[in-house]
């Protein structure tokens, strides 16, 4: 657990980084000092936390070097110096310093806003040293809640699938890539993992055979795995809904593949489609109301749209002849999928709910697949053969800024 001192005193305009004439803010990370600590500890922090605020679309970090503050003394910087580097265009100073509390580090940090021409409340966080970089991770959501008003994502997991010795287990890293940790190791296929509301929960898919999928959902805290679905035939793609109510999949029972929804506490199945086409992988709309899917009725793979309840099915994707594995975007505003370009080659898309935009993503040779959102709907983790063997990307929306998040193995997202 991290401890922390509670800060009062957010900013009162908050900035709308979803805007797409949103200016970035200027950021100058001025350093942690760390005093005599071995494994200088303060570098570390300063690197992690610009590399959080460059991902996060809201600030542009300034070269500290070139800004001429010194971080001396117990009295932190001089605010003349401070006053001197937000008129050459930095609005806003971090910096801090990391000392010991055995077994602990100290963490104080402290910002100066040029709006307001003051040195804001400072802020401690105590954890262990392997706790540094998730306390850095803290800071970076908390100025990005601070300017915008939503919270950020360094803190987020990705959950993927890695193929060990022949087998597919789970895992989840940080959202940067760093520590991975494996949930699976039963020798089975475990696939299509998605998260549940409150990121305490996995659904995923297990292989028991060849012609039997399970759905299962596995506790992050303890581990221990427990069957939701086990109905006969396939079970697969699940996805459980905004309020962690129901439980969307499709199954197999019936002959072909058609989506239901569980309630999880009764247990109560419910049809949503009915068709001698196959559908699968539901995506609910952030409002819970609807969901995308894919379905092969119209000769191949398409994303449909359709309510909740089953009604209102309508075709969402008309160009190309393969659109699939729908992520409907927290925001609401997009829906991601699977499109094959013109090239025919595999790639990550984006249309519109209405079906009146549509942009192509990633671009290139490689086979791109498995679309999933980040929290604040800016950026799309996928998985890409871009670099020879199946890894793990994250890009933001507009296609822009294109990351390797794990570098061995094979993954898929």
């Amino acid at each position: 657990m991290l401890g922390s001192i509670l800060e009062s005193g957010a900013a009162d305009v908050y900035l709308e980084a979803a805007r797409p004439d949103f200016q970035k803010v200027p950021i100058g990370i001025l350093g942690f000092q760390d005093g005599s600590l071995p494994s200088r500890p303060g570098k570390e922090a300063a690197d992690v936390l610009a590399a959080d605020l460059r991902r996060s679309q809201v600030f542009t970090v300034a070269d500290a070097s070139k800004l001429g503050i010194a971080l001396t003394g117990p009295g932190g910087p001089e605010k003349q110096k401070l006053k001197q580097a937000v008129e050459s265009g930095v609005k806003v100073l971090v910096w801090g310093t990391i000392g010991p509390r055995d077994p602990d580090y100290l963490l104080d940090r402290f910002v100066y806003d040029g709006g307001s021409d003051g040195i804001g409340a400072g802020k401690r966080y105590i954890g262990s040293a392997t706790l540094l970089r998730q306390i850095t991770h803290r800071l970076a959501d908390e100025l990005v809640a601070r300017y915008t008003g939503e919270p950020g994502i360094a803190r987020t997991r990705i959950a993927y699938v890695s193929e060990r010795k022949g087998a597919r287990e789970l895992f989840v890293m940080d959202y940067d890539g760093h520590a991975p940790r494996q949930l699976t190791s039963d020798g089975f296929l475990n696939l299509t993992p998605q998260w549940s509301p409150d990121r305490n929960f996995l659904v995923f898919t297990s292989y028991q055979s060849r012609t039997r999928q399970n759905i299962e959902i596995v506790n992050l805290s303890t581990g221990k795995r427990s069957p939701l679905v086990s109905l006969a035939g396939l079970n697969i793609t699940p996805a459980l809904s905004p309020d962690g109510t129901k439980l969307a999949f499709a199954t197999s029972q019936d002959g072909n593949s058609e989506i239901y929804t569980m309630e999880m506490q009764t247990k109560a199945l419910q049809r949503l489609t009915v068709h001698s086409a196959g559908d699968l992988s539901p995506s609910w709309a952030p409002t819970g109301q609807e969901m995308a899917f894919t379905s092969d009725r119209g000769g191949g793979p398409q994303v449909y749209l359709m309510s909740a309840d089953g009604s209102n099915v309508r075709r969402l994707t008309f160009d190309g002849d393969y659109n699939a594995a729908p992520a409907w975007s927290p925001r609401g505003n997009w829906i991601a999928y699977v499109c094959r370009s013109e090239q025919r080659q595999y790639k990550i898309c984006l249309i519109s709910p209405d079906g009146q935009k549509r942009v192509q993503v990633t671009s290139g040779s490689s086979i791109d697949d498995s679309p999933s959102w980040s929290p604040d709907g800016r950026h799309i983790a996928f998985s890409s053969t871009s670099g020879g063997k199946t890894q793990l990307y994250m890009v933001n929306s507009d296609g822009k800024e294109m990351e390797l998040l794990t570098s061995s193995g094979s993954h898929n997202s």
